[in-house]
């Protein structure tokens, strides 16, 4: 198995308790929509993640790897930000209400470790990208499920988000881990370090997200 492959599978967002319950359909409409308003900034934040790790590649192709993921998310009406919003409206949530809401502490935690781990280096920046896209696609394949049988969300507009990255992210964590294989051995362990971190930083995101709703939820430090 790659190196980075091992530290993800290690701490696979769809072993927490929250996906577990999203995908058993156990969640409550209020934790979903908790979980909207709180990870709102994470989605808005990504073309800042993506754009810092850009600026400091020194590879052409792989430079146009991360520009091509760049305009992904943020070009045209169609923007994943834009597609975020469209998910909280199909919970009943309100544009306003999503991004003007008092967030958990957890949620700022998450954005801001992110924008520090690819504004670090190139090697830290490509692993933390690693460690949230190369889970995407099978996490948003059971969202996408767990949605339509158990929460009535059926309408390609309110499932348009997780539509957009069952392939896209496929093709970014691969142009990622092929990237990495370029990486000398000391920025490998900086990239490997970077993903572990950003991996405890998602998985403590939802643990903040059950603890909102008096759900007790393993921290990973």
């Amino acid at each position: 198995m790659h190196a980075l492959d091992q530290v993800v599978q290690q701490k696979h967002l769809l072993s927490h308790p929250f996906y577990q319950r999203w995908m058993q359909g156990t969640l409550s409409k209020s934790e979903l929509q908790t979980y909207v308003k709180n990870y709102q900034p994470h989605v808005e934040a990504f073309p800042r993640y993506v754009s810092a790790v850009h600026a400091q590649c020194e590879s052409v192709q792989t430079r146009k790897a991360l520009l091509d993921n760049l305009i992904e998310e943020e070009h045209g009406s169609e923007n994943h930000p834009e597609l975020w919003l469209r998910f909280g409206e199909a919970l009943d949530l309100s544009r306003e209400n999503i991004v003007s809401c008092a967030k958990l502490p957890q949620a700022k935690v998450l954005m801001d470790t992110f924008l520090a781990l690819t504004q670090k280096s190139f090697a830290s920046g490509l692993g933390a990208l690693y460690a949230y896209e190369s889970q995407v696609p099978d996490v948003a394949k059971q969202k996408i499920e767990g949605l339509q049988k158990h929460y009535g969300i059926d309408q390609p507009r309110g499932l348009a988000f997780f539509e957009v990255h069952l392939q896209a992210d496929e093709y970014h964590a691969q142009s990622e881990k092929d990237a990495f294989d370029q990486l000398t051995d000391a920025q490998k362990k900086e990239a490997i370090e970077a993903a572990s971190i950003a991996c405890d930083t998602l998985w403590n995101f939802l643990s903040a997200i059950d603890e909102a709703h008096g759900i007790t939820s393993t921290m990973h430090c």
